[in-house]
């Protein structure tokens, strides 16, 4: 009986504190992110889709503030660029770079900038400038505080003679000496390196970290939030039975102050 009850006792303590760790993770979210993840006018659709994402938790994480610059690449519909021009507020920008319409696509093929041009056009968020560019030509107007890619960097894998150092590079020369660089993407098994990228969507975190501390990065961090335990790495990511659930890493690089 004593035994049952020291178990019962010692449950109840771990589920005290985890509840307490995520008491924590909440209080840690600045109130300015909270705010601009709560804002109304964001879409029912993209609200849907926060129990998954976590982008209060992400976007603290990656310590964006007030008036900072931000590139984020490749916003597709504009899911991250919505929270991220509400949390830089009227003295930041961010700078929403989408790739150009491909020589070959067919007519009447939509233009891959259209969803954040749209955004950038509401008087609520003119603080967003659109850029149609290839990640590998990227050039922006100012030196950045931070450049962000959520689920895309496996994809810069599957251009044509991808070159990731010298990408990177061009991603180090887009940023502010100390400017922070933040990578979101879809995990593949471990030590499956950039092999399913073009296959399955992911890729090995290892090897992101590889590429981007080769480019003269400096690792500063990786958080957990965005760990979906019951992916087994197998999937495609847009597979209806994961989509939406895949294991994610989330890490943040900081380009050296000197």
């Amino acid at each position: 009986m004593l035994r049952r009850s020291m178990s019962l006792i010692g449950a109840l303590a771990v589920v005290a504190a985890a509840v307490a760790l995520e008491a924590n993770a909440a209080d840690k979210v600045p109130a300015a992110v909270a705010a601009a993840v709560a804002d109304a006018s964001r879409p029912d659709a993209d609200k849907q889709r926060d129990a998954d994402r976590k982008p209060a938790e992400s976007v603290a994480f990656a310590g964006i503030k007030s008036g900072d610059k931000v590139v984020e690449l490749f916003p597709g519909g504009g899911y991250y660029t919505r929270i991220l021009s509400k949390v830089v507020g009227e003295k930041g920008t961010v700078y929403a770079v989408a790739p150009p319409k491909r020589p070959d696509a067919p007519a009447g093929a939509p233009d891959p900038a259209a969803a954040v041009t749209a955004l950038a056009a509401d008087p609520g968020y003119k603080n967003i400038k659109v850029l149609q560019q290839r990640p590998s030509e990227l050039s922006v107007p100012e030196k950045a505080d931070v450049v962000w890619t959520s689920l895309n960097y496996h994809d810069f894998h599957n251009a044509p003679n991808a070159d990731m150092k010298a990408f990177n590079t061009t991603i180090a020369n887009a940023l502010k000496p100390g400017g922070a660089y933040i990578v979101i993407d879809h995990a593949a098994a471990p030590g499956a390196g950039a092999t399913v990228t073009s296959t399955l969507h992911r890729i090995d975190s290892a090897t992101v970290k590889e590429e981007v501390e080769s480019a003269g990065f400096k690792l500063d961090g990786e958080s957990d939030v965005l760990k979906h335990p019951g992916d087994d790495h197998t999937a495609r990511v847009h597979e209806a039975s994961i989509r939406g659930k895949t294991d994610q890493f989330l890490l943040k690089f900081s380009k050296p102050k000197k």
